[in-house]
């Protein structure tokens, strides 16, 4: 590794500064466009050493655990909080438009809705035991590495002011000395823990737990691997207007604002539609705002998932007709016949898209479709594909969920012109 003088020029899609030099790119993280800093380069990445000329669109971080790594900083979570809003906000649209642009798309992208600090009401807190009690934060960038955490200032209040009973709790699941992973929701009435660990317990294991959780007023239910050790109430989420009992460790938006401004993007393009199909469902995100004023066909490959959204239509007076079916659309996508009922169309797949299901729905005469994904690139990917079918994308909206992240959410919404 060599100390070498860099200027920053731009930001990368990961959210490090690039510098251009005659031996190419040279990735610094840390940086911001305007930059010269010293740098430890090491082929085309380099990691910070010192800020010679700050760049007028460096900010002061909000947070005391992000930036490069010390004694109490290099948290991995976030990658920008460094970075003037301006420059910020401009950059996470580039992403969403330089997609776009890979795939030949010309789309009026709408500016970048924001989400507030504070917002975040699931975390997932890496964990493990150390000698003097269990270690809870987030890892380092490319790194096992866990940084101990005493604020977050993306998660929710209420997890905040928790995170000395999270330590407690995690104290009391660590069995052996392997890493583990606490998800954290913040729901109704209290907070639901789901671990995933790679380790087994044992019955004075499990009567430990259970016990530190009944210690735990902020704390509702804690599962591990799947299984319910405790619920004192079972948590509540609303969708819409319908009160959903999820799973343990099932899929939730991550901000409640960010659910809700897709939620009406996707209502309101498919007001117009009969009969609705929801593709990826989770426990109704979509479906059952959809649900009050068009019959919805939800389709997922989670059982517990499915489950939770069928028991909350049933038991919601009001609603259109709610129909469930349990499929892996990875593998047994619906077909053109199965399409042709439905006058509309949500998906929300996983990072990967939905590449295969996209390839039928193209061929089909479904009027509108709201197409939603964390993940830009294979969103373009499945954009195009409908475009070729013969859809044309009315809107394209990027939603800023996953604060000062190189994660960015995206809504788009297409329709088939009347032949």
């Amino acid at each position: 590794m060599s100390a070498r003088k860099l200027t920053i020029t731009r930001l990368g899609g990961q959210g490090d500064g690039i510098a251009e030099t005659p031996d190419g790119q040279i990735f610094v993280p840390f940086t911001v466009p305007g930059d010269v800093v010293n740098a430890g380069v090491e082929k085309s990445r380099a990691s910070l050493i010192a800020v010679l000329e700050p760049s007028p669109d460096r900010v002061t971080p909000p947070c005391p655990h992000f930036g490069p790594d010390d004694e109490n900083a290099g948290c991995g979570g976030c990658a920008l909080q460094h970075v003037a809003d301006e420059v910020y906000r401009d950059w996470k649209r580039g992403l969403v438009i330089a997609a776009l642009e890979s795939r030949n798309i010309a789309a009026d992208v709408a500016p970048l809705v924001s989400c507030e600090p504070h917002t975040r009401r699931r975390v997932v807190f890496a964990a493990r035991r150390t000698d003097k009690g269990a270690i809870l934060g987030f890892n380092r960038a490319a790194s096992h590495q866990i940084v101990k955490v005493e604020t977050c200032i993306v998660a929710t209040q209420r997890i905040n002011q928790a995170l000395p009973a999270l330590r407690r709790l995690a104290t009391a699941v660590a069995v052996g000395k392997e890493a583990f992973r606490l998800s954290v929701l913040d729901a109704a009435p209290g907070l639901d823990l789901a671990v995933e660990a790679p380790f087994k317990l044992g019955e004075p294991d499990r009567l430990r737990i259970i016990s530190a959780v009944r210690a735990e007023p902020d704390v509702t239910r804690l599962s591990f691997n799947g299984e319910i050790l405790i619920e004192k109430q079972p948590p509540e989420l609303e969708f819409g207007k319908v009160i959903v009992n999820p799973p343990p460790g099932g899929f939730v938006q991550a901000s409640k604002a960010a659910e809700d401004v897709m939620g009406d993007l996707v209502t309101g393009h498919l007001k117009k539609s009969k009969r609705v199909v929801d593709l990826f469902s989770g426990s109704g995100t979509f479906a059952l705002r959809l649900a009050q004023q068009s019959h919805v066909h939800a389709v997922e490959a989670d059982g517990p998932s499915l489950a939770a959204l069928d028991k909350a239509a049933r038991r919601t007076q009001g609603l259109k007709p709610v129909s469930v079916e349990k499929r892996d659309l990875f593998r047994r996508p619906l077909m053109l016949a199965e399409l042709k009922t439905y006058q509309g169309l949500v998906f929300d797949p996983p990072r990967a898209g939905a590449e295969v299901q996209v390839a039928d729905i193209a061929r089909s005469t479904v009027k509108h479709i709201a197409a939603v994904s964390c993940n830009p690139v294979t969103l373009a990917r499945d954009l195009e594909i409908l475009i070729k079918g013969g859809y044309k994308l009315t809107s394209v909206t990027p939603i800023d969920q996953f604060l000062w992240s190189a994660h960015v959410e995206v809504v788009a919404l297409l329709e088939r012109p009347k032949r």
